[in-house]
């Protein structure tokens, strides 16, 4: 799980490309002042090196008639059934995020349903038969913030104590 760190053109493509995913390369070139080429070979770096985790297009759920958008915290009846459990979540398409996590939770989701109704289904006739002693859900009314990770700002001074360590490693 390495950091990479990233010279100032890498920060301005991915402060760009990060706002509009669809920012043709040619405009990303004219503001940061290089060729498409550049761009084009810069975001491939930065695919390969895994910064870059594709480009999405990214539905609105309530507008395909998901209207219920819930967190579900999961307490598992055995925790060594980790992979499993994971494996089958994965195949319940409403749920779009699963985290293993510390404190309370065994695993955190995030899931869409069509309505309350439906999401009680979900959770009676897909999740309990996963192994669960039992979920504790919260349900969302509206989504205040959504937005990419700031890109860090390293100073040279910690850029090279992080190289020092990478080194050391």
């Amino acid at each position: 799980m390495g950091q990479h760190l990233l010279d100032s053109l890498d920060k301005q493509i991915l402060d760009m490309i990060a706002d509009n995913a669809r920012v043709p390369f040619l405009e990303v070139a004219r503001a940061c002042n290089v060729s498409g080429a550049a761009i084009h070979q810069r975001i491939q770096k930065l695919t390969k090196l895994g910064i870059i985790q594709g480009s999405n297009y990214i539905l609105n759920p309530e507008k395909i008639g998901y209207e219920t958008c819930a967190y579900i915290g999961l307490f598992l009846k055995d925790p060594s059934s980790f992979d499993s459990v994971a494996a089958a979540l994965a195949k319940i398409p409403q749920v779009v995020e699963c985290h293993y996590t510390t404190g309370v939770y065994d695993m955190f989701i995030k899931i869409y349903a069509r309505n309350n109704h439906d999401l009680l289904t979900i959770i009676h006739d897909k999740l309990q038969p996963l192994g669960l002693s039992r979920s504790e859900t919260i349900i969302s009314f509206n989504e205040a913030i959504k937005r990419q990770i700031p890109i860090p700002d390293w100073s040279r001074e910690e850029e090279e104590e992080y190289e020092e360590e990478d080194t050391l490693l």
